[in-house]
């Protein structure tokens, strides 16, 4: 299961009939409109006749999504193949090498959503995707604040003087003082938001954003990430920023 997956509903039906039916892959599919992004298989009668990796001309739009079953026979056709163009051993390729040797690769198309969040942008928008599932469930404290739709608040947490509009969820420990906190945000635990305005965004535990003059929005920070305006003049942009980052200044 690649890291950077998520599909809706988990895996545990495909991974019963993957038991049940003993082939020797199960592979996972869904149309995409940019095939040539992904690895892309191709169907005969509902069987997989072809793998192939980042095709330039795909000639099916069924992309493989990154969640794979196999027997130990894997590890045969891993040592078989040898790198691909890229410098890499691709594990399209493997299932290619089982499916030339006549093993049994079953394929599964996904129903319900997929999203590979290997962008800022994917990762919004599987945000997106799980808040918009969520319950009402307030559990930590509110003084003088307001929710309204469909807002997760966790044990701990602690609400001053702000606004949280769903769907939206505040982790555990999480604490928010005179702020406004939009949809399509997911706070995580223990982190900070005093006088400022978050929206569409992701923070990941423990991250603080504080007097900001303006509205922070589709972002994401790490772990421990701190925003803050500081007063002192001249003004200017001061940063500490992780590997593959992006910032954008509007």
């Amino acid at each position: 299961y690649l890291g950077d997956n998520l599909l809706q509903g988990g895996i545990e039906d495909l991974v019963a009939a993957f038991r049940a039916s003993e082939p020797d892959a199960l592979i996972l599919l869904t149309p995409v409109p940019d095939p040539e992004q992904y690895g892309v298989a191709e169907l005969e009668d509902g069987a997989v006749v072809r793998l192939v990796e980042k095709p330039k001309e795909p000639k099916t739009d069924l992309a493989l999504v990154g969640v794979y079953m196999f027997t130990p026979a894997i590890h045969t056709a891993a040592r078989a193949i040898e790198p691909s163009p890229r410098g890499e051993l691709e594990i399209t390729d493997a299932i290619q090498h089982l499916l030339d040797g006549g093993a049994r690769v079953e394929p599964h198309v996904v129903k319900g959503w997929w999203k590979d969040t290997g962008r800022l942008e994917d990762m919004l928008a599987a945000n997106r995707l799980v808040l918009e599932m969520l319950e009402s469930d307030v559990q930590g404290e509110l003084i003088e604040s307001r929710i309204d739709g469909r807002v997760i608040v966790e044990p701990g947490a602690r609400l001053e003087r702000s606004a949280v509009r769903g769907p939206a969820i505040i982790g555990a420990g999480a604490h928010l003082i005179d702020c406004y906190v939009g949809p399509y945000t997911a706070v995580g635990e223990n982190c900070v938001i005093e006088n400022a305005e978050v929206e569409h965004s992701i923070l990941l535990a423990g991250s603080e954003v504080r007097n900001l003059a303006g509205r922070m929005e589709s972002s994401l920070l790490g772990r421990n990430v701190k925003i803050r305006r500081d007063e002192r003049q001249p003004r200017a942009y001061r940063f500490l920023v992780g590997d593959n980052s992006e910032i954008a200044i509007l």
